[in-house]
């Protein structure tokens, strides 16, 4: 594979496009499978068969057979599992799955929009460490060849300020890790705005987001709402960055997915892609999924990610290449912390399922 071109992330989001289906009878199971192996021969018809997944139903019972044929026809897609688990608890029990009316979704989404924004204020000061797996591919093939693995120190101020301290790359420790404002020295992809860029974009009222009530579904033991989002480019004045031989930047609007616990209002994952890239641009899709869950820091317990998985797509001459970062947080701390490489740190992190 030709050399991946250095680039430096500072903040993108994510985009799913919603077929429009009409309200049919739930799909059967020959139904199911024959548009499974039609996805097999056609990827690109996956977000049709989400879709009727969602709008339809099913009408048989989800086995472990049928959970492994959609495991291999569907190269393990995380959208299509969830949205079949969702649909299996759907038919189980019918009231307990049941989406809220317009005026229900829009109060939950006015309490998640104020429980973030009130998050974001009162954010600590605090060090995390990253364990950061880096790995590239052919476009479209998802057969991605690992590239390296860093460990990161983070420093966040409440101010909004990222720091980044890089204490080893592959297994070898650095001898005088400096601050930066990202991890872009060491080339290749990096990103950054993990930990309140993305909520804070998304829910402030001059972003002007427009979302719609889609699904929904179980993030660890917790019941969600799925709402889809997209925010135009003059709001989200999102930035992407290629760094290297011919640095070039340019901005790009926003759209994804958010999942709001229904209980508390605060936010479980987030979906996002940059859009209105420019076609001259030499990224065409950026992407990343960020999963979020309650940490401790000086005893007090704080909503912060807990899993990132970055995706760049970038052209190079006539080849289009996928850079990939699986990037896991561990060990917050207050700020002022010292943070340690352990054994584990140099172990290569299997990405866990998501749920």
């Amino acid at each position: 594979m030709k050399k991946i071109i250095s680039i430096f992330l500072i903040l993108f989001s994510a985009n799913f496009v919603v077929a429009q289906a009409v309200q049919q009878k739930p799909l059967t199971q020959a139904e199911y499978v024959k548009m499974l192996y039609d996805l097999q021969k056609n990827p690109g018809v996956k977000d049709e068969l989400v879709e009727a997944i969602r709008k339809r139903g099913i009408a048989f019972e989800l086995t472990d057979g049928l959970r492994g044929l959609t495991a291999s026809k569907s190269r393990s897609d995380a959208d299509l599992r969830r949205t079949l688990e969702e649909a299996a608890r759907r038919k189980a029990n019918p009231e307990r799955a049941k989406l809220p009316t317009e005026n229900e979704s829009a109060e939950v989404l006015n309490k998640a929009r104020e429980a973030t924004l009130a998050a974001v204020e009162e954010m600590p000061d605090f060090v995390v460490k990253q364990q950061i797996a880096r790995s590239a591919a052919y476009a479209g093939t998802d057969n991605f060849r690992n590239l390296d693995r860093l460990v990161v120190a983070v420093s966040y101020r409440s101010e909004g300020r990222e720091e980044y301290r890089i204490l080893s790359r592959n297994g070898i420790l650095e001898t005088n890790p400096q601050l930066k404002q990202s991890y872009e020295e060491v080339g290749g992809t990096s990103s950054t705005g993990e930990f309140v860029t993305v909520l804070a974009k998304i829910f402030k009222p001059e972003s002007e987001t427009k979302f719609e009530l889609v699904d929904t579904d179980i993030i660890r033991d917790r019941r969600a709402l799925v709402f889809d989002y997209s925010i135009k480019r003059d709001k989200a004045k999102q930035v992407i960055t290629v760094a290297g031989a011919f640095d070039d930047t340019t901005i790009t609007g926003m759209k994804g997915r958010v999942w709001i616990d229904r209980e508390n209002f605060r936010i479980l994952r987030v979906e996002s892609q940059a859009t209105e890239i420019p076609d001259n641009f030499r990224i065409r899709a950026a992407r990343r999924t960020i999963d979020y869950d309650w940490v401790t820091i000086s005893d007090e317990k704080y909503l912060l990610p807990l899993l990132s998985d970055v995706r760049l797509t970038s052209k190079e001459d006539r080849q289009t290449f996928e850079t990939r970062n699986v990037i896991r947080f561990k060990d917050y701390q207050k700020y002022g912390s010292e943070v340690k490489i352990l054994d584990d740190d140099e172990e290569v992190p299997e990405e866990k399922p998501k749920q």
